[in-house]
């Protein structure tokens, strides 16, 4: 039978064994048989003995093994043990110099015994191999076994069915398991916390290609008591023998649970300062106090947590209520922002945004606001979901979205507690820790000072909006001959209120001053002068003075007011001459609108703002027919920072040579149409309207 040829199983063989070809380790080793008869010689001389002795074995049938075989000077011995094996006193083991045929002589290790065919006739079976290879078998494999049990990497021989055979000490201690559970069973069955089906497909796929696979990094539990993920590099090499047939893999196993914890620490470090470093951009964008919560709630959903709430203390906001106790007492909160990483129940057991609600010091949020201090619950259990929830329906709403921790910390700025960053998690498997209690409260001090700035500047713009429209005209009185709209709106941005203003001002014989003007500068500071310059022109006004000069006697109150500055149009209309005188200090030219004909800019003399005093003012005169309008206005309906305030300008003029319509359609028209949100200039609009016939 050919060597690399594979024999049917034996009747005697396991199930689905079958011997394989040549290839073995006594094929290293170079086995070789020689039988004698009693007396010595030999007839039976295997192919192995023919290579390691030289002889055919045509030359060895019937010749004396000793004379053969052994030097002169050996024979006594080498028969005297012959004689001990033939008369049964047991086997012999040991090494002789043999003669080959060649003439040198080869150091062999033997094995002999005695051997009984049935019909009373003894042999001796001889089994030798040269013995510098088996000293070198002997010495690889003793290095092999030493090295596998003694190494630090743990290391398994498994079979073609993905069975272990072998396991050293080293794997023992990885794996949690002693060796002799894991002989005979697979990965799955050694561990099967983890996902071994995976493994077993990679390991497959080496046994498949031969390519190895290096390094492969895994992590998992190795039991359902273990407080974290464990994590390996694992090595996989098919195993083959002699004759390249695969009998297995070997599996090296580095633990590397410490270098991963340490990079996963690491990474984590990471996160959170890029975290930080993010919501110092992302939080206070804007001087909007809602704005800066949703900026709050939107970095820490998802890297914080899975929903986010953003409280402010009402007291903050609305200032003490009668009868509301600061120790120990009820808390009210008011909700400023929500936010979710995905739609939960949870959301809706939150407070809905912009709502009041008062809370026990029993719930945890009124804790931390009363306590400056975080809250954290690692792991909630059902009787702490009603200290979190607003209510027994918001508790069954949190169990149900799975919610297993919670973590409540403060937003303080400037020593004073505004309200809290309420957290939960439900989705995310970890429980808050300890980091992210220092993440959160770090992220809630960044924002803590934009919540305060914001609120301060609302406080302002609130202030600086009350103070202007008490100095603005409530009701214009009726203008003879003259119909009157007009609209004031601040500015989008809390900290730019304050500085624009109009005026309808009777005079004698029945003449009208109309005034529009435009304080340079924002909030509380522009509306006080806004108003004593207001206040000043209608004094001047009834005096019945010249635009001009009521200018220059403005310019010098500017100009008593310390640094201030503003722009201004100061118009009179007599209705008995249809006249209208008109000066400007700086400010952007009226139009003028008239039936049948497109919107003209009124051509005004150049002239600089109120309080740069010493340069003279001028007036223009120009007739205002039956049905004319008159369009006066502040730089905030047409100033942009991305157009050129001519285009706008052209823009306002298009708007106006529509059709004829109501001016207080006109009005609302304009700031429909050229208004912006986020405008950072207030808009004051004025129009006056003729009537039909004089004198009206």
């Amino acid at each position: 039978m050919a060597a690399d040829q594979s024999l049917p199983s034996t009747p005697d063989s396991g199930a689905g064994e079958v011997a394989l070809a040549a290839g073995g380790l006594l094929d290293v080793l170079g086995v070789a048989a020689v039988v004698l008869d009693g007396e010595g010689r030999i007839t039976l001389w295997s192919p192995q003995a023919e290579h390691l002795f030289g002889y055919t074995a045509k030359e060895a049938w019937g010749q004396y093994a000793a004379q053969l075989l052994v030097e002169e000077r050996h024979r006594d011995v080498v028969l005297g043990l012959f004689g001990q094996v033939m008369a049964g006193d047991g086997a012999w083991a040991g090494a002789f110099p043999v003669r080959r045929r060649d003439g040198s002589t080869v150091l062999v290790e033997f094995r002999n015994m005695r051997l009984e065919a049935d019909s009373g006739s003894a042999f001796a079976l001889g089994l030798a191999s040269d013995r510098a290879t088996l000293r070198r078998v002997e010495r690889d494999l003793a290095l092999s076994l030493r090295l596998v049990d003694q190494s630090p990497i743990g290391l398994a021989v498994l079979d073609t069915d993905l069975r272990y055979v072998l396991v050293n000490p080293a794997l023992e201690r990885i794996n949690g398991v002693p060796a002799a559970q894991h002989l005979g069973r697979r990965i799955t069955e050694v561990l099967p916390f983890l996902d071994g089906a995976s493994i077993e497909a990679r390991m497959r796929e080496v046994m498949e290609s031969g390519v190895p696979l290096l390094d492969d990094f895994t992590t998992g539990r190795i039991s359902p008591e273990a407080e974290s993920d464990h994590a390996w590099l694992s090595s996989v090499y098919r195993l083959e023998d002699q004759a390249s047939h695969v009998i297995g893999v070997a599996v090296s196993v580095v633990d590397v649970t410490e270098q991963h914890l340490a990079a996963v620490s690491a990474a984590h470090a990471r996160r959170r300062l890029s975290l930080i470093a993010d919501a110092s951009v992302r939080i206070g964008t804007t001087l909007d106090l809602d704005v800066t919560a949703r900026e709050l709630a939107d970095v820490a959903v998802p890297e914080v947590a899975d929903i986010a709430a953003v409280d402010v203390l009402d007291t903050v906001l609305a200032g003490p209520r009668p009868g509301e106790g600061a120790d120990g007492e009820a808390v009210r909160f008011r909700a400023l922002a929500v936010k979710s990483a995905y739609r939960t129940p949870a959301e809706e057991a939150a407070d809905p945004v912009g709502d009041v609600a008062l809370y026990g010091p029993t719930r945890l949020v009124s804790r931390c606001a009363s306590t400056g201090r975080p809250v954290l619950l690692p792991h909630v259990r059902p009787e702490d979901l009603p200290r979190i929830a607003r209510d027994e329906g918001a508790a069954r709403l949190l169990a149900e979205a799975g919610v297993h921790s919670y973590l409540a910390v403060p937003l303080i700025a400037r020593g004073q507690v505004l309200g809290a960053l309420d957290l939960k998690r439900a989705r995310n498997p970890e429980p808050f820790g300890p980091d992210d209690v220092l993440l959160a409260s770090e992220l809630a001090a960044r924002a803590a000072v934009s919540v305060d700035n914001a609120r301060w500047y609302q406080h302002q713009r609130h202030t600086a909006l009350a103070l202007q429209r008490h100095l603005l005209p409530q009701h214009p009185p009726t203008a003879v001959g003259l119909d009157i709209a007009y609209r004031y709106q601040p500015a989008g941005a809390a900290d730019e209120t304050g500085g624009d203003w109009f005026d309808v001002v009777p005079l004698a014989a029945e003449r009208t001053a109309l005034v529009v003007g435009d304080v340079m500068g924002s909030g509380i500071n522009a509306a006080a002068t806004m108003g004593q310059l207001r206040t000043a022109a209608r004094t001047l006004a009834r005096l019945g003075l010249e635009p001009a000069t009521v200018l220059s006697h403005l310019d010098e109150a500017a100009a008593d007011l310390g640094e201030a500055m503003a722009t201004c149009i100061y118009a009179v209309y007599d209705p008995h001459t249809r006249l209208c005188h008109i000066s400007t200090a700086g400010h952007l030219p009226p139009i003028h609108l008239r039936s049948g004909r497109q919107p003209q800019l009124v051509g005004l003399a150049t002239a600089v703002p109120l309080g740069v005093g010493g340069i003279p003012f001028s007036t223009t005169t120009i007739e205002l027919g039956p049905g004319d309008e008159l369009v006066l206005y502040t730089d905030g309906l047409v100033e942009t920072r991305d157009q050129d305030i001519d285009a706008r300008i052209q823009t306002l003029t298009d708007l106006l040579a529509g059709p004829h319509r109501p001016i207080e359609e006109t009005c609302d028209l304009l700031l429909a149409a050229l208004r912006r949100p986020d405008t950072h200039d207030d808009v004051a609009l004025l129009i006056a309207r003729t009537h039909g016939a004089e004198g009206a």
